[in-house]
C-alpha cells in the first residue's frame, strides 16, 4: 500500500487571525503526529495543483465562485460570514484545498493499492451549493467526489465524514446526486444545528 500525502503551497499561509480556531496551527499538529507515528518516513509526498474552476462548477454554483473571486481582499480581512474570513492568500489556498482532493482522486485512480490524504486548508465540509459557511469557501470534498464520477466515469462514491460537526454542505450539494452516499459522524447538538 501506497500513501501520498497532497499539500497545497499556499495552505499553511492562510490565517484571518492567531486566536480564530481555524489556523495555521492544525497543519502544523497534522504533521507532528505523521512524524512521531513514522507515517511520515513512508509516505510519499504531493504539491497539489489549483483546482479548475469548471471543477468547481461541479459543487458549487458558478455564480458562487465567480463571488468568491472577486471579493477576495488585495488588503485586510474581510467576512464572507461570521466565521469565514478571507485574506490576500486566501482564495489561493483554498483552490489548492479543492485542487488536492482532484488530485487525490487521480492518484488514487491511476494506480493500484494507493492511498491519499490531503493536509491541506482551509477547509470545505461546511461550504454549501452557494454559499460560505463554517471556515468554508469551497467544498473540497464535494469536488473531489463530483469529480471522481465524471472523470473516472464511477457509478459510486462513499463519504465518510469525521468531525466534530456536521458536514452540512457536502449533504447540500450531494443530497441529490444518484451514485453518492455520505455519512457524518458527529457530535449533536453542535454547530450547524443540523
Amino acid at each position: 500500500m501506497t500513501i501520498k500525502i497532497y499539500r497545497g503551497r499556499d495552505c499553511v499561509h492562510h490565517d484571518v487571525s492567531s486566536e480564530h480556531p481555524e489556523n495555521p496551527d492544525r497543519l502544523y499538529a497534522i504533521d507532528d503526529q505523521l512524524l512521531s507515528s513514522g507515517l511520515e518516513m513512508i509516505c510519499q509526498h504531493g504539491d497539489a495543483k489549483q483546482v479548475k474552476r469548471e471543477n468547481l462548477a461541479l459543487a458549487h454554483d458558478p455564480y458562487y465562485v465567480d463571488s468568491i473571486f472577486q471579493r477576495s481582499p488585495r488588503t485586510g480581512v474581510i467576512w464572507l460570514e461570521q466565521d469565514t474570513g478571507m485574506t490576500p492568500i486566501t482564495l489561493s489556498a483554498a483552490l489548492y484545498a479543492a485542487g488536492a482532493g482532484c488530485d487525490a482522486v487521480d492518484w488514487v485512480m491511476e494506480g493500484e493499492d494507493r492511498q491519499a490524504f490531503c493536509a491541506v486548508r482551509p477547509p470545505g465540509h461546511h461550504a454549501e451549493y452557494d454559499n460560505a459557511m463554517g471556515f468554508c469557501l469551497f467544498n473540497n470534498i464535494a469536488v473531489a467526489a463530483r469529480y471522481a464520477l465524471k472523470h473516472y466515469e464511477l457509478s459510486r462514491v462513499a463519504i465518510i465524514d469525521f468531525d466534530v460537526h456536521h458536514g452540512n454542505g457536502t449533504e447540500d450539494i450531494l443530497r441529490a446526486v444518484e451514485g453518492t452516499a455520505f455519512f457524518s459522524i458527529h457530535q449533536h447538538p453542535a454547530y450547524p444545528g443540523t
